[in-house]
């Protein structure tokens, strides 16, 4: 005849399954989160394209392949807007638009 289970062992058992069941659906829960992240990195936040990433004075620009959308990460705006150089905003449009239409926009 087998011997049954003591009640601290029956504890133990089920507090050890819970802890095992918690930490799995927490590993889960992390896997789902990641894989939702990526589905979304480096998507256009308007048409959801791939965005294809520039760099102009050290700072990097995120643009569109599909509608031409530009994007700026955190503090990239004001650290062009602050470049020592004048008009630096306005030489990093004509560039990137010269890449998107294979135009010669002046740079000027």
């Amino acid at each position: 005849m087998p011997d049954k289970p003591s009640k601290n062992e029956e504890e133990y058992f089920a507090r050890r399954e819970a802890e095992l069941l918690r930490q799995q659906r927490e590993t889960a829960q992390r896997a789902a989160i990641e894989r939702e992240r990526h589905s979304h990195f480096m998507k256009c936040p308007k048409c959801g394209f791939d965005l294809i990433t520039g760099e102009w004075h050290g700072v990097q620009i995120d643009q569109c392949t599909h509608c031409h959308g530009i994007w700026f990460d955190a503090g990239e705006a004001e650290t062009l807007l602050k470049h020592p150089e004048p008009n630096v905003i306005g030489r990093v449009f004509r560039a990137v638009m010269r890449g998107v239409a294979g135009t010669k926009a002046s740079d000027s």
